[in-house]
Formats: structure tokens, C-alpha cells, sequence
């Protein structure tokens, strides 16, 4: 038979509290060992071990000390050494304050609770003032007789604190506005600008009597609300950033937003305001006169540039209806007589001023964005594709473009030319707009836009659309320039870096091709603009390219072609191939050296890449004329900055096409350099 196992000693909660109770005995504790405790004592300990309350309980006339885990905290050192001794051996220093509480309990029968306790005590090495909410109470035996004192508490301490450091907080405040308002009293009461005082929060602490002049609000108005509740709601983002700029010790000077008259109007307020640690002072201008009276100027201004172009249009379209007119007068009369020589050089004036007024028309109209468009389906996602390079350089290294295109084809109806300058135009704002860097992405999809009444409005039909969006990470716009983007020669560019005529010239383009472009933005939220263009039922039909003219051919010279590009390289050889030439190849100049050192081989031209892999082109035409002095050396190149530097970049006997170069200047340019080679330079053997 298998002996009974003994019974798990009492206390069987889990715990370093109950653990502690365990280890008790008569030689460490004057309840002894707690298998012998009464039953009550053992019932209200089961019930105060497994409570996630603070609960001390005071047992016996000697107010042995038992505890559970969630109180050992809040007598720090204490712990573990007070648990099942004499109180006044652990709360020696405050004992004279707590014995009568539990006194009053244990030999009174009474219940003592209160709010925010104040204790003095020793817990952690130093004195220290505490505070509690308690609720003592007595613990009955079966006899009715009071066994011990059961305290559940809840430390307060911090509570009080933070309240005390508040209270001081705001007398010290209230103490500080004070004092301000005494020392700036009279300028206060008799300033026509309206200067406040408002917590970094925007909470306005003062006011001078100009608001009520100005604006019409009192202070009993005002104090203790949010300025953010006077602002025109429009205005209130960006008065909100200004106040956060502020708190964040950064001054304003000319900021303007618009604030609510008393009776319902609006004034526009220019402010200028500096923080401190705590507040924020504000002196506001009243510029509403000033800037109707600038608009009503800027308008004069406008009308009398409109005045002024009308009647220089007038004049050169006048002399150029003159000069048809009066050549057309005399051809007329000198028929009329039969004196019809020399006609040709009247006939030649008309048709001279008549392209001259053509030109003026034209110009105009492109000013105006009513110029002549060629709308054809355009593959949306291939004109994307074909400009990505393009665009990636353009762009810079802290910009990062993502493409992000249907899949597919996608056949909007529009301008090629047009949409691809609009492209680009929205790429570069997009690219301004975020100086640090950030992401540009461009993304084309299929949408159907179903009728709509604010679409009527906007002149935008319904029906099936192609949507190319660009979309960045930048400071995007405030709702005021966001209203004013599409208008003309509008820009938040300094003078100089932006005409404002970009996101109008998109604006019509749009509209003449029967689509619409709008802007999603918000400051520090980015600006993502949608381009909507009708969606072409079918592909373009392929055009015929006509005939050109015979180009001039070679007569058999050899040529070596460096390129690392497959595509550009192939399409060279054909070109030398198609025009007389014989041709060497190579992907990169470590190739190409072979070529070069074999001095059995005939080569009268190298025609070089200058962005190789490894060496450049550059150095391989330096290497080159090492092995083949004098050798002609073309360089084609698809990086603008050394076109602009050609004089520095070519030697004697160099020269430079930039990619993508027509067939035409090609063919010429090789002829050329043929042709002008030195009689004397290195050629080696005739290429087997």
C-alpha cells in the first residue's frame, strides 16, 4: 500500500507573501506557527492573500503584522521582516499616529476611513510624507469579541502631489499675469492693436480692451476659451500649426488668419508673437482695409496689363493687316491698269505678314491655353515608362519614384506632347515640395465616374476615364493655396524658381481635352494630384514613316562601337551597316583594348559611349591614342552636363552627339569625321 501523502502546508495561496506567513513559527513571531491560528484569523488571511487590494491586517493586543503582496510595496524596506511581528517594532516612527486609529477599532468596535491620510514614514531609508485612502475595520471572532484590525488601503501619494504642484502651479500663474498686467497696464488699456496673452495650448489668460473695439468681444468673453474658437474655420489648420511652431520655441512675425467679428463678419489680422516657458504674447493688426485696398490695386493693376497687351496686340496686328491689306490694294490697282510686273515682291509682303499675324494668333493662344492639340489614344503607361529615366534624373537622388502602373495598356484620349509636359510639370512641383527628399509615386488606373451633380457643375461628364495620379510625401498645402493653385502665375516659390503657370497650364490642358485634374492635399499629408483623360476605345492606327532622303554613305571604313547598351549598340551597327561602314563591337572599354592594340587592324573611327562600365569613355579614347595617335573619336552621350562642358571634355579630334540623336545628324557627323581624319594618323592592317 502507498502511504497517504501529508496535506500542503497553510496558507496554499501562491506568492511571496503567503510564502512568508509559511515560514512563520513561535520562535519568530508571537501568533506562532499558523497551523494553529483561530479560524477567523485563518479565514480573513485566505481571504486577503488571493485580493489584488493593498490590505494590512493588525491582529491581537500586540497588532502582529500580516500583509499580502499587492501592500508589501508601500512599506518598501520593511518587507519582509515586519510580516507577523508587533507593529510598533516595524512602524516604529509613526506608531504615536497609527496606534490610536487602530485602537479605536480593536478595543472601540468601531470602522475609521478617510481620504488622503497623511502618514509620516521610514521606508526607504529617510523620512517621507505619505498619503493613503484607508478604511479600517474589525475583524469578529465567534464570540463577538474584536480578534484584529483589517486595513485596506490605496496609496495616494502621487495623486496629492501632482495636485499640490497644479495648485502652486496656478497661483504662480495667477501671481505672474498680475504682475504683467500692472507693468503694462497703460499700454495695454490704450494700444489699438489687439494683444493677448494665451497658454502654449492656445487657452487665452488676457486681453486688452481693443478686442471689444475691434472685434467686439469682451474679455469675460474670451478668457479661459481657445483662441482656435474665434478663427475662421478654414484658417484654423494653419492656425494651429503656427501655435504648435510656437510652443516649440520658434517666434511668428506677419502671420495672417482671419478671426470672427461678433457679428458674424470676418477681419483679417496680422499677428506677431513670441513663447516663453509658459505663455504665449501676441500683438494683432487689423489689415482688412489694407488688403481690400491691395486687391482693389492688384486689380488696377491686372485691368491695366490687360489694357496694356490689348493695345499692343492692336498695334502689331494693325501693321500687319497694313502691310496685307495695302499689298493686296496695289496688286489689285496694277492689274486693274494691266501693269502685272513685278507683283512678286507685293504678293511676297502679304504672305509675309499674313505668317506674322499667324504667329501672333498662335502665341496668344498658347498663352491662353487654347492652343491647337492633336488629341489621338496615347498608351498612357508607355509614355510613363519611356520618360521614367528621364524623369529618375531629373528628379535627383532624394527623390524616390515609384511607378505603379495597371497592368496593360491604357488609352487615354489626349495631346502626347501636352500630356507628357504635363507630366513633368507635376513631377518637378511635386519634387519642389519636398526639399528633404521623400517618395513620388505615379499610378495609372481605369475609372468610371457615374453622374453627378457636383461633376455637372465642374463641367466633367460621365462615363469612362483614365486616371494617371502623382502623388508625393511633402509639405503639402494650406487650404488657401490649395484654393488658388490653378490660378495663373499663383506660386509659393520664391522669385525666380516659379512662373505659376504650371499647374494652370495642366488645368487647361485637362479641360480642352474634356477631362478634369484635381488636388487632394494638406500640410505635412502630401499632395497627390489626379489627372482624368478619356478613355480611347482603341490603339492609334500605326502611321507610315515616310521616305527620307539619300544620306551620305561611306566606302567601306571600319569603325569601332563601344556601347554596354545591347539596344543602342545594335541600332549603331545598323546604322553603319545601312551607310558603307564596316564595324568592330564592344560592351565596355576592357573589350575594347584588344581592338585597339592589334596593330594588324584597320580602324578609321571610334565611336564611344562616354558613361562605361569601369573605364569610361573618356579614358578609352585617352588609351587609345596611345596605340593609334591621332585616331578620330565620336563620343555619344545621354548626360546633359557634358554637353554644357564639351569644351573641356574633348581633346583634338573629338567630338560629341548627345542621345537620342536624329539618324540624319548621325550619318553627317560620321561622313564628317571620316573625312576630316589626319592623312597621318595610325591605322594598322585592313580587319580580315
Amino acid at each position: 500500500m502507498h502511504q497517504a501523502s501529508s496535506p500542503a502546508p497553510w496558507p496554499l495561496a501562491a506568492g511571496n507573501a503567503a510564502s512568508c506567513i509559511r515560514a512563520l513559527n513561535a520562535g519568530n513571531s508571537p501568533l506562532g506557527p499558523p497551523g494553529d491560528w483561530p479560524a477567523a484569523l485563518q479565514t480573513v488571511v485566505d481571504l486577503m492573500l488571493t485580493s489584488q487590494a493593498q490590505i494590512v491586517l493588525f491582529w491581537g493586543p500586540q497588532y502582529c503584522a500580516l500583509y499580502n503582496d499587492a501592500y508589501a510595496p508601500t512599506i518598501g524596506d520593511k518587507h519582509p521582516a515586519a510580516m507577523g511581528r508587533p507593529g510598533r517594532e516595524y512602524w516604529s516612527e509613526l506608531w504615536d499616529d497609527l496606534c490610536p486609529l487602530l485602537d479605536r477599532v480593536l478595543l472601540g468596535g468601531q470602522t475609521v476611513a478617510a481620504r488622503d491620510r497623511p502618514f509620516q514614514i521610514n521606508r526607504h531609508g529617510h523620512m517621507e510624507e505619505v498619503f493613503f485612502d484607508i478604511s479600517y475595520s474589525p475583524v469578529r471572532l465567534p464570540d463577538g469579541s474584536v480578534g484584529g484590525v483589517l486595513c485596506i488601503v490605496s496609496e495616494t501619494t502621487d495623486r496629492v502631489n501632482a495636485t499640490r504642484r497644479l495648485a502652486a502651479s496656478e497661483a504662480e500663474l495667477e501671481q505672474r499675469v498680475q504682475e504683467r498686467t500692472r507693468d503694462r497696464n497703460r499700454l495695454w488699456q490704450l494700444s489699438t492693436d489687439l494683444l493677448v496673452v494665451t497658454s502654449l495650448e492656445g487657452r487665452v489668460v488676457a486681453v486688452n480692451p481693443a478686442w471689444q473695439t475691434t472685434l467686439g468681444w469682451s474679455e469675460s468673453d474670451l478668457v479661459g476659451t481657445s483662441i482656435l474658437d474665434r478663427v475662421a474655420p478654414p484658417d484654423a489648420p494653419a492656425v494651429s500649426g503656427e501655435l504648435a511652431r510656437l510652443a516649440q520655441g520658434n517666434h511668428a512675425s506677419r502671420f495672417e488668419c482671419r478671426l470672427q467679428h461678433k457679428d458674424g463678419s470676418l477681419r483679417v489680422l496680422s499677428w506677431t508673437a513670441v513663447p516663453d516657458d509658459r505663455f504665449v504674447h501676441a500683438v494683432g493688426r487689423d489689415v482688412t482695409a489694407l488688403r481690400a485696398s491691395e486687391q482693389r490695386t492688384l486689380h488696377n493693376q491686372k485691368m491695366e496689363a490687360i489694357g496694356q497687351l490689348t493695345g499692343g496686340i492692336a498695334h502689331d496686328f494693325n501693321n500687319m493687316l497694313q502691310g496685307i491689306t495695302g499689298a493686296i490694294e496695289i496688286i489689285r490697282r496694277r492689274i486693274a491698269i494691266g501693269r502685272t510686273q513685278d507683283l512678286d515682291r507685293f504678293v511676297e509682303t502679304a504672305a509675309t505678314s499674313a505668317q506674322r499675324a499667324a504667329a501672333l494668333v498662335q502665341r496668344l493662344l498658347a498663352f491662353s491655353r487654347r492652343q491647337s492639340l492633336d488629341p489621338r489614344p496615347v498608351d498612357v503607361n508607355a509614355l510613363i515608362r519611356s520618360m521614367e529615366e528621364l524623369m529618375r534624373r531629373s528628379l535627383g537622388e532624394q527623390v524616390r519614384l515609384c511607378v505603379d502602373l495597371t497592368p496593360g495598356a491604357v488609352l487615354a484620349i489626349g495631346d502626347e506632347s501636352q500630356l507628357e509636359s504635363a507630366i513633368l510639370n507635376l513631377s518637378i512641383n511635386a519634387r519642389d515640395a519636398m526639399p528633404r527628399g521623400g517618395d513620388l509615386t505615379l499610378s495609372t488606373e481605369e475609372v468610371v465616374l457615374p453622374p453627378s451633380a457636383q461633376r455637372e457643375i465642374d463641367g466633367v461628364l460621365p462615363g469612362r476615364y483614365i486616371a494617371l495620379r502623382v502623388a508625393d510625401t511633402g509639405t503639402g498645402m494650406t487650404p488657401d493655396v490649395l484654393a488658388r493653385a490653378f490660378d495663373p502665375f499663383f506660386t509659393t516659390k520664391p522669385i525666380g524658381q516659379g512662373t505659376g503657370l504650371g499647374l494652370s497650364m495642366v488645368y487647361g490642358f485637362a479641360q480642352q481635352s474634356r477631362g478634369h485634374v484635381q488636388i487632394d492635399s494638406a500640410p505635412g499629408r502630401g499632395t497627390t494630384v489626379t489627372l482624368l483623360l478619356p478613355r480611347a476605345a482603341h490603339a492609334a492606327a500605326s502611321v507610315e514613316v515616310p521616305m527620307l532622303d539619300p544620306l551620305p554613305q561611306g566606302n567601306g571604313e571600319f569603325v569601332l562601337v563601344v556601347e554596354d547598351d545591347p539596344s543602342v549598340r545594335l541600332f549603331v551597327l545598323e546604322v553603319l551597316a545601312q551607310h558603307g561602314y564596316r564595324a568592330l563591337e564592344a560592351a565596355d572599354g576592357n573589350a575594347a583594348l584588344p581592338f585597339l592594340i592589334e596593330q594588324r587592324l584597320h580602324i578609321d573611327l571610334l565611336v564611344s559611349d562616354v558613361g562605361l562600365p569601369g573605364m569610361n569613355g573618356r579614358q578609352l579614347a585617352e588609351q587609345a591614342r596611345q596605340y593609334r595617335p591621332g585616331l578620330p573619336v565620336l563620343f555619344m552621350t545621354g548626360y546633359a552636363e557634358y554637353a554644357l562642358n564639351r569644351s573641356e571634355f574633348l581633346g583634338e579630334g573629338m567630338q560629341m552627339i548627345s542621345k537620342p540623336f536624329a539618324l540624319d545628324a548621325f550619318v553627317h557627323k560620321l561622313r564628317e569625321m571620316v573625312r576630316e581624319r589626319p592623312a597621318g594618323h595610325q591605322k594598322g592592317a585592313a580587319a580580315s
